[in-house]
């Protein structure tokens, strides 16, 4: 409860009461009194910039109130009245005060709220509670907080050299209050001021309309090759209505500058070996940060250097570019890289190559030399089929010719083949072999004219005689050199055959004597001659005579057999007394046969 003041007081709470309520919206002040006036210690709320602060009045209501009232306090410590309410007429009302117009609301219970909170609220307000008798305070600080905007990294260099202290950055965060603080990072770690390596500059600038900080931090940095690929932030720490915060930026990565400490040099496109004719392209290297943009390059054999961009180029090299390549620094030529190229080589000469044509039986050596930069494989083919061994010809035959090819390579240098090709013609004059042969049933005979030769000889049949030619000639095919032309005759009296070859080296003749079908003969597989033919025509005259001679003496002996039998057995009566042949004759002796059994 509210204590009790003294008669002698009542008298001008009463006219302080009149006033007040009769001029309740005019700035009305009650008079500071030394004692009789209840009052509470602080109290502080805390509020976000933009949101509605709330001040409860910490005062218990008395039974007697006859008003509430708020105030805050100016620097200077003089009251500036805000809002007024009436317990009896339940009438609100505020003071004419600009920076808080249709911003306040006091309820019932006279707590005050004030929305939109602006840094400039940020002062001592109090609760007035008056009775007829009595003034009761109770003070409450507010504290307003605005979370400061992202910290970001702005003012990057573009690129940092080793050993040199420059500046990296600002880290800027914006709108703050009250102001915070910005820390920087690398990898994670706080970075300290370090005398020489790393400076650090704080700078906090207010905004004079919305008393808003900017805090700037500028970074100064002494890097070195272990900060590439590393990445930098800051942070920004302030307080809230809650407490302290950290906030923190995105991260920056910089480009490292750092001298050139070691060249190399390389061959591009990458190969496993170069061979004549390729292009090379050397490449010059520089482990620094920019490279460097040019070189020196060395070729071998040539003791001044051509100035180049970090690539050179040679065309078509030939095995003389074999050597030693280097390259430097253009200012610091003791850097210098080297490498060591081989061109490979591949000669291959074969001898004789191109059309050679020989004659049959001639010798032909054949030599395929190799020269190359290392050991190669050759491989012999004819006609697309491997040979097993270097031809070799002492004396040549029409299976000799074809074409011939002599490759070879180098195995482990890709592309690097050589090829020679020798087609080699083999000629002959026509050679011929004649031969005949008899069908069993004895009705025609066969002629066989075998030649050989190269070009292939055309052959030409001449019959000198009567007969019938069964069929047309036929020929073999044409192979190594040799083929043959058969004729099937049925010649009713002897007659000769003539075969004829002939290509553009000669033309030759021979011929063959056939006697009749009537006469059998032994088929002849020999080679007849010109000189030999009269002996054989002889011979044959002679085992004609003998042939007939035997026929008639077989069909005389037939018939006295057959005489014999008739008398012998009268019972047959199917015997032909015709005697015709003797084919008949031995049908009518089995028909004998048949009716004794």
């Amino acid at each position: 409860m509210a204590p009790k003041v003294s008669p002698s007081c009542r008298l001008v709470f009463c006219l302080l009461i009149s006033a007040a309520v009769l001029r309740p919206g005019k700035g009305f002040s009650l008079p500071q009194l030394d004692s009789g006036v209840s009052g509470l210690g602080w109290s502080t709320v805390n509020s976000a910039y933009g949101d509605t602060i709330v001040m409860p009045c910490r005062l218990d209501v008395p039974q007697n109130l006859m008003f509430g009232k708020w105030k805050y306090e100016k620097p200077d410590g003089s009251p500036v009245f805000i809002a007024f309410r009436s317990s009896t007429k339940k009438s609100v009302q505020y003071d004419d005060v600009p920076e808080y117009k249709d911003r306040l609301n006091l309820s019932e219970n006279y707590t005050l709220s004030i929305n939109n909170a602006k840094i400039s609220d940020e002062k001592r307000f109090v609760c007035m509670l008056v009775t007829e008798d009595n003034v009761f305070e109770a003070p409450t600080l507010v504290k307003v907080f605005k979370q400061p905007s992202k910290p970001e990294i702005v003012n990057k260099a573009p690129y940092l050299e080793t050993e040199k202290l420059q500046k990296l950055g600002d880290c800027i965060s914006r709108d703050s209050y009250p102001d915070g603080n910005i820390t920087w990072y690398r990898n994670g770690k706080v970075l300290q001021p370090l005398l020489g390596e790393v400076a650090i500059l704080l700078k906090n600038e207010i905004d004079p309309v919305t008393q808003l900080y900017t805090m700037t931090s500028s970074l100064e940095y002494k890097t070195t090759k272990a900060d590439i690929q590393m990445p930098f932030t800051c942070s920004v720490t302030y307080y809230g209505p809650s407490g302290q915060k950290t906030i923190h930026s995105e991260q920056a990565v910089f480009d490292i500058y750092y001298p050139t400490e070691q060249v190399t040099i390389q061959v591009l496109p990458p190969k496993t070996a170069v061979k004549e004719g390729d292009n090379i392209t050397l490449q010059c290297l520089g482990n620094g940060n920019p490279p460097p943009a040019e070189f020196m390059f060395y070729l071998p054999g040539q003791p001044e250097g051509i100035r180049s961009s970090n690539t050179y180029t040679l065309t078509d090299v030939r095995r003389n570019a074999t050597g030693d390549y280097k390259c430097s620094l253009i200012d610091q030529k003791s850097m210098i890289a080297s490498t060591a190229i081989t061109v490979h080589y591949l000669d291959l000469s074969l001898n004789p190559s191109g059309e050679v044509t020989k004659q049959i039986g001639d010798a032909l050596p054949v030599s395929c030399t190799i020269s190359a930069s290392r050991n190669a494989t050759v491989v012999w083919m004819k006609d697309n089929i491997r040979l097993r061994s270097s031809p070799s010809f002492s004396s040549l035959h029409y299976q000799d010719a074809g074409n011939y090819v002599c490759e070879t390579a180098l195995q482990e240098v890709e592309g690097l083949k050589k090829r020679e090709s020798l087609t080699l013609i083999v000629e002959g004059k026509p050679q011929i072999k004649m031969t005949k042969k008899t069908d069993p049933s004895g009705l025609s005979k066969t002629i066989i004219c075998h030649v050989e030769g190269f070009p292939k000889p055309a052959i030409q049949w001449t019959i000198t005689g009567s007969g019938s030619v069964i069929n047309q000639t036929e020929e073999s095919p044409y192979i190594n050199g040799r083929y043959y032309s058969k004729i099937i005759i049925s010649p009713e009296e002897n007659v000769t055959l003539t075969c004829t070859a002939e290509n553009q080296l000669e033309r030759t003749v021979n011929s063959l004597n056939v006697s009749a079908i009537s006469i059998p003969e032994h088929d002849e597989a020999d080679d007849i001659s010109d000189e030999n033919r009269e002996k054989v025509n002889d011979q044959a005259k002679l085992i004609v005579g003998i042939v007939v001679g035997l026929l008639l003496a077989a069909l005389v002996a037939g018939v006295v057999y057959w005489l014999y039998m008739k008398k012998s057995k009268t019972a047959s009566k199917h015997v032909n007394k015709d005697l015709g042949n003797m084919e008949e004759n031995k049908k009518l002796e089995e028909n004998n046969h048949k009716t004794e059994a």
